[in-house]
């Protein structure tokens, strides 16, 4: 007996030692964060989301027209009461699973433990949760006489505030988290804890959960590994030339244009997944633009920069470096943006150097950009406008938190629960690590991008915009167009991307992967995952017209990129081109220096 008191009177000590630590941890964030509350130059607005506006309208129409609201209140009374009869019954022990009031959707991830269906507790919990969260989004719905936009924004931050809610977030209402809590005796909140610290102090007090474990990802040893040299750059950018892996080459080189978002070696990730290593090994010189992570010193580089620096430079630096005069584009995103602007400038000027282009996700018709749209307000631009002009730039951090919200589930709340509940490392995934490495945005450069991409939507009208000297007419891109989209990218919405189609000239394909933004993209066709749909491209054809003429095919929609661009690569091969071979002597190794600015 002895023995067992000392292990129990050991418990008990090492318990409190523990409860002790938590409460030193706990008191250091709450210092931090007073800290950061208090910090100076705290003259931004109050509502800088430009929310409060919506939010009075909202307000103003429930108090004219109660009804959605009635409803709602309806039917959650409805869905309790049957909720508490099922309940009663579980408790009383009586045989048979009732059909549930409230059901998580098929691809929601919170609820997977056995006790949210197992315990009659945690399944009213969950019940009660879900009913309440639907309610609450259907009663914002339903509201009349909003305008579009208030509603987007009302509906957007409603399901925000309800994904925070859910009871998987906190450590009373988490079955996992709090058989974590009793197994390690608290190991886990104070390991918790820890993390919460050591996201705060990185990220110099915003609340930003770490996604991947990036220890197992070094540039240009584990991560962007597809040999190559750098052959040319200038103040926005490096030009990578990829060493070949095949005899003979296509003749016409391919330049790549990634966003500037973030870093360009989302299309060089692993070896498995490399976009760049599997064009390189089909027969493709491949060139690549590294965009420089550009700093206060760059705050007046503009659009039209990022183009004549940009592509335009890098398409001279090719024909240098190849001695071909034409080439292929792709475009990625952002990048496919700036892509169909620098085609439309070419074609403006009867320069006919690319034979062909690639968009990959890309937006060139803005007027329906999802989600992203409850970001694009004259009071939301303003704000960030006063941001950039005092630092000259957008932190990266910035950006990536907008797309986190986009979906908080996944890429915020997952995280909260595994990191601080659970007191686990992230696993390393190279997607999300590249994710985490985000990039700044020039003042110049970003607000005309929102304002007259986003805003006024000027590069889907022609002559909207001017670049370089030049009218920008999208309906003069009069070249073979593969357009990709993905299925469910928050980012660039596939109906979006398929505006493009009534935009340019000359044989269109599209084409549309399963997935988002960017794993529908990154989808080698080893991995044989996804499936792409394929139709016919016909003048004055919607989206939803196309969707139903499409049909489906299995595997990755890289294969049928290549038996497309295969034939407008020029015809016969040449032999393959090593970077240095040409005009242009290599400045470093790939993946070169500026991909590695913090």
């Amino acid at each position: 007996m002895p023995d067992d008191a000392s292990a129990a009177g050991a418990a008990e000590n090492e318990t409190a030692e523990r409860l002790a630590a938590i409460a030193a941890q706990s008191q250091r964030i709450a210092t931090r964060l007073l800290g950061q509350s208090a910090a100076p130059g705290g003259g931004e607005s109050n509502d800088p989301l430009n929310l409060g506006g919506a939010f009075l309208a909202m307000a103003r129409s429930l108090a004219a027209d109660p009804a959605p609201l009635i409803d709602a209140q309806m039917r959650w009374w409805e869905g309790y009461l049957r909720l508490w009869e099922q309940s009663a019954r579980r408790l009383r022990g009586e045989e048979g699973a009732p059909e549930p009031v409230a059901a998580p959707e098929p691809d929601d991830r919170r609820f997977r433990d056995p006790a949210w269906t197992e315990s009659w507790v945690f399944d009213h919990l969950k019940q009660s949760y879900l009913l309440t969260a639907a309610c609450v989004q259907s009663a914002v719905h339903d509201v009349r006489g909003l305008d579009e936009k208030d509603a987007a924004k009302l509906a957007f931050y409603t399901r925000q505030f309800v994904d925070a809610m859910a009871p998987t977030n906190f450590l009373a209402t988490n079955p996992a988290a709090l058989r974590e809590t009793v197994e390690t005796r608290g190991e886990n909140l104070l390991r918790g804890l820890g993390n919460l610290l050591d996201d705060l102090e990185r990220n110099e007090g915003r609340f930003s959960p770490k996604m991947s474990d990036g220890g197992d990802f070094t540039l240009g040893e584990t991560i962007a590994t597809t040999p190559g040299k750098v052959v040319f750059q200038n103040e926005l950018m490096q030009l990578i030339q990829y060493a070949p892996s095949t005899g003979t080459v296509f003749r016409r080189p391919l330049l790549i244009v990634p966003p500037w978002i973030n870093k360009y070696y989302v299309l060089d990730l692993r070896p498995k997944n490399s976009f760049v290593r599997w064009a390189v090994s089909r027969g493709y010189t491949v060139f690549m633009i590294s965009w420089v992570n550009p700093d206060e010193r760059l705050a007046d580089k503009t659009f039209e920069d990022y183009m004549t620096e940009g592509p335009l430079a890098a398409l001279d630096a090719i024909a240098q470096a190849t001695g071909e005069r034409e080439a292929a584009m792709i475009g990625y995103c952002l990048g496919g943006t700036l892509t169909a602007a620098t085609l439309a400038c070419l074609a403006a000027r009867g320069d006919g150097r690319v034979r062909s282009a690639t968009f990959f996700a890309s937006l060139v018709d803005f007027s329906e950009p999802g989600e992203l749209g409850v970001f694009i307000d004259d009071a939301q631009i303003e704000s960030l406008e006063a941001m950039m002009a005092e630092k000259g730039y957008l932190d990266g951090r910035h950006m990536a938190t907008t797309f986190s919200m986009l979906r908080a589930n996944d890429l915020i709340w997952s995280f909260v629960v595994n990191n601080y509940l659970m007191g686990r490392e992230p696993m390393p995934f190279d997607l999300l690590f590249w994710n985490a490495d985000s990039t700044r945005m020039p003042a110049a450069m970003h607000g005309y991008y929102l304002r007259r991409m986003y805003r006024e939507n000027l590069l889907a009208r022609p002559g909207g915009l001017s670049l370089d000297g030049v009218p920008v007419d999208l309906g003069r891109i009069d070249i073979p167009t593969y357009i990709v989209a993905t299925r469910e990218d928050h980012i660039a919405p596939w109906r979006a991307c398929h505006a493009a189609c009534g935009l340019y000239r000359g044989q269109r394909r599209f084409v549309l992967g399963a997935s988002g933004h960017i794993a529908g993209i990154i989808n080698p066709p080893d991995a044989g995952k996804y499936g792409y749909w394929t139709g016919p491209v016909e003048e004055g054809q919607g989206a939803e017209a196309w969707l139903e003429a499409a049909a489906r095919h299995e595997g990755s929609w890289w294969s049928d990129w290549h038996r497309w661009q295969c034939r407008r690569a020029g015809g016969r091969k040449v032999p393959a081109r090593t970077p240095g071979s040409g005009a242009l002597s290599p400045i470093e190794d790939a993946p070169g220096s500026y991909v590695r600015a913090p």
